[in-house]
């Protein structure tokens, strides 16, 4: 079971925040091969759903509110160590975003860029397809919409 703890920019620590940054690195650009602007000037406007096993940084995302990536609130950079996947934190740590956005920005209308392999893992947490794949940094992804 993982320790989620939700937090605001500006109450992250610098621990935190450099081992959230850490994790997102070894997945998104080291693991997926993606040469990307990680660090995208969007952290300060999210909040921050941290997943701690035994006090390490093992699962994370990040959700928007209505407006501040999409028209929908948002959950994105959706991750998981690659050495505790098996342990389908995945889903703990996503539904875990879904109630906090019911929490904090009060819907439970979502709106994720999803990347395409993962589309069936999406659809098990209530997201549907809406429009075509598309190519983000090289990888396909497609629109998803949970209401």
């Amino acid at each position: 079971m993982l320790d989620i703890q939700t937090k605001t920019f500006d109450q992250l620590n610098t621990k935190e925040l450099y081992d959230l940054l850490q994790l997102r690195s070894e997945v998104f650009v080291v693991e997926q091969d993606c040469v990307y602007q990680d660090i995208d000037g969007k952290d300060q406007k999210a909040f921050h759903v941290l997943g701690y096993k035994e006090d390490k940084l093992v699962a994370y995302t990040r959700i928007f509110k209505s407006g501040d990536y999409f028209e929908e609130a948002s959950i994105g950079r959706v991750v998981v160590k690659e050495n505790q996947r098996k342990y389908r934190y995945g889903y703990d740590i996503t539904n875990a975003s879904i109630e906090a956005i019911k929490n904090h920005f009060k819907t439970s209308e979502i709106r994720i860029s999803a990347q395409t392999y993962l589309k069936r893992f999406y659809n098990n947490l209530g997201f549907k397809e809406v429009g075509e794949e598309y190519l983000e940094d090289g990888i396909p992804h497609i629109n998803m919409i949970k209401f």
